[in-house]
């Protein structure tokens, strides 16, 4: 392993006292497993994954609308407003 230092906020430090605390192992621990789950999670896709992701949801979605791709931003607009 390597030895690494880091700086955290107080409030940070306190979660993850708590957080090694509650599962009987080490600060550092807590970390690793942190790490690990962030490397894991949706926003590390890859960029060629992403993009081949887009190029399959081509053609799977229909609307009845007709001008989607010129009135896209008020068509999402009212969307998030619901």
């Amino acid at each position: 392993m390597i030895r690494t230092q880091i700086q955290l906020t107080e409030e940070q430090y306190k979660m993850l006292k708590e957080i090694s605390a509650k599962k009987n192992t080490s600060i550092a621990e807590v970390v690793r497993e942190c790490i690990a789950y962030y490397s894991t999670s949706k926003c590390m896709i890859s960029n060629k994954e992403k993009y081949r992701k887009a190029i399959n949801s081509i053609g799977k979605f229909k609307s009845s609308k007709k001008d989607i791709s010129i009135n896209h931003d008020k068509y999402l607009a009212e969307d998030f407003k619901k």
